[in-house]
């Protein structure tokens, strides 16, 4: 049978179903490098500036962390990560969680990762932290980035995201001795959580990375007219 349109043995229009097309919705890899690059100067800009104004206000905020077990502060799980002990504190994030960050916006997973990532974190040590403590500062989501990226492909059997995996831990690997108890005023607790919750985020978001990294690779044709 011989279906309506084109006559048969007719030769199609360039471009019309003569090879694969890029699927819809996609970015230009320069351009989600421009706004990644963006989003994370912005992101750490706010970093600068609350730490400013903590700063100027004699460090009054600081006691706006995290509050373990008190659940009349539980509000400090949502504002600890903007809190720093100073700008040599807020320094020695700032590096890594610009880098980080920045691969986790090239990999589309910033939001919903930083959010299971923030949860995690400041939900264990909200209760498990020392009760006199007050923690404050980004680390816990620092740890939680680095442990999506260094799993995530393991969870999504990626050759490519593997290599960055080992890429990171060469470089980022040492730090991960943070989730272990007895380093004075470093709150092993928020690095621990953070980093469990990155592997959990790696986990749930690996059959929607491999579903539309399939999508991605499968070629869109047109029909014939």
């Amino acid at each position: 049978m011989v279906s309506t349109g084109a006559p048969q043995g007719a030769v199609p229009p360039l471009g019309a179903g003569s090879g694969p097309r890029v699927g819809p919705g996609r970015e230009p890899r320069l351009a989600l490098w421009i706004r990644s690059a963006v989003v994370m100067a912005v992101v750490i800009g706010v970093l600068y500036v609350v730490e400013a104004f903590d700063a100027a206000a004699n460090f009054r905020l600081d006691d706006d962390g995290i509050h373990p077990r008190d659940t009349d502060r539980w509000w400090g799980i949502l504002t600890s990560p903007f809190l720093h002990a100073g700008f040599d504190h807020l320094t020695s994030n700032a590096v890594p969680a610009a880098v980080l960050g920045f691969l986790l916006l090239l990999a589309r997973r910033f939001v919903i990762t930083t959010l299971v990532v923030w949860a995690f974190s400041g939900i264990g040590v909200f209760l498990f932290g020392p009760a006199t403590s007050v923690t404050i500062g980004a680390s816990g989501i620092i740890f939680g980035w680095l442990a999506f990226l260094l799993v995530r492909g393991l969870f999504n059997r990626s050759p490519a995201q593997i290599g960055i995996g080992v890429l990171l831990l060469l470089v980022y690997g040492s730090v991960l001795w943070g989730v272990v108890p007895g380093q004075p005023q470093i709150s092993w607790q928020a690095h621990l959580f953070g980093a469990i919750g990155g592997v959990v985020a790696a986990w749930a978001l690996a059959g929607r990375d491999r579903r539309r990294r399939a999508a991605t690779s499968a070629p869109v044709l047109e029909p014939r007219r």
